[in-house]
């Protein structure tokens, strides 16, 4: 009863506007009903909101192991909300749950490195289209005094550890710039250090990164992407599950460290320590930034444009 009211708003809306294509980031619904009105639908997105088409759907908590049969009983269950839905308005069938998140063209806003499923392939027919990332807009990094190696952290105090980070970056005498939404908001600094210049605005990366050593942040891809894009290993620290698989993969190839993979109680000042110190690190960051160089935000828009336009005529 809840798929059909939501499914009757978009068949409403999309039956009025007759649009030729739908392009739809995580819309299952709206992907449902312009199936069932013959409107062609293109699924748009990171990799977390478009799985593989398995049946049934994979896991995302594969370190947790599910009851047998619980996770196809589930999928089993989505299916056949789904196809009496769509056989009440006339439309066809779905075969796989996952092709509600797939739309007739899927285009996969990432790359192997970043696929929280750990796909190293797609399909015949689909490409890597590179990660979804904004224009760099912000304020220019204002670096504390002094000699010691430049760090950019994008720090949220919901994740407990975040005043440890902080630190220990002060005791490795890192000079740091800190863009910590809540401070930003007016909140106290929670550690109070000339080595730590707290950003009162957002932070234009691509400045700030012209001259890091380190880049810290919890798991998004707009700021860790850039970060490798520039050549610069960078520090993940997630705070929900979307983040820990997606940094699971960056610190297999190599450019990250993922502290949630890391043995407790952590040992941040050791951790910096290595990033800042073995060469690994920036080797692997520098590899991936090569492998990625002809890739910018203003082409990927550009060729999603003309995918639109082909899938249109």
């Amino acid at each position: 009863d809840t798929l059909r009211g939501l499914y009757d708003g978009w068949h409403s809306l999309l039956g009025a506007l007759k649009p030729d294509l739908l392009v739809a980031d995580y819309a299952p619904t709206a992907i449902l009903a312009a199936r069932a009105l013959g409107i062609r639908s293109a699924a748009i997105g990171v990799a977390f909101s478009m799985p593989p088409d398995s049946a049934p759907m994979q896991s995302v908590r594969d370190w947790e192991p599910a009851q047998p049969g619980r996770i196809e009983a589930a999928d089993a269950q989505m299916l056949r909300s789904i196809n009496t839905v769509l056989h009440e308005s006339g439309g066809g069938a779905l075969t796989r749950s996952a092709q509600a998140l797939q739309g007739d063209t899927p285009l996969l806003l990432s790359w192997p490195e970043f696929d929280h499923y750990g796909r190293e392939q797609l399909p015949s027919g689909q490409r890597w289209w590179g990660p979804s990332m904004l224009p760099q807009t912000g304020s220019a990094p204002e670096w504390p005094p002094g000699g010691g190696p430049a760090v950019f952290a994008y720090l949220k105090s919901e994740h407990p550890d975040h005043v440890l980070v902080l630190q220990a970056l002060v005791k490795l005498g890192c000079r740091t710039v800190c863009y910590l939404p809540e401070v930003a908001s007016g909140k106290p600094p929670p550690v109070v250090s000339p080595l730590i210049n707290y950003a009162r605005s957002p932070v234009n990366l691509s400045v700030a990164l012209r001259t890091s050593e380190l880049c810290i942040c919890h798991g998004g891809e707009g700021t860790f992407a850039p970060s490798l894009l520039a050549g610069v290993p960078v520090l993940l620290m997630p705070v929900q599950s979307e983040q820990f698989l997606i940094s699971r993969r960056v610190a297999r190839a190599g450019a990250a460290i993922n502290t949630s993979e890391l043995r407790r109680p952590l040992d941040y000042q050791a951790v910096i320590a290595s990033m800042l110190g073995e060469s690994r690190y920036r080797i692997a960051a520098r590899a991936f930034a090569k492998r990625y160089a002809n890739f910018t935000i203003e082409q990927q828009i550009l060729d999603l444009v003309d995918e639109f336009e082909r899938l249109m005529g």
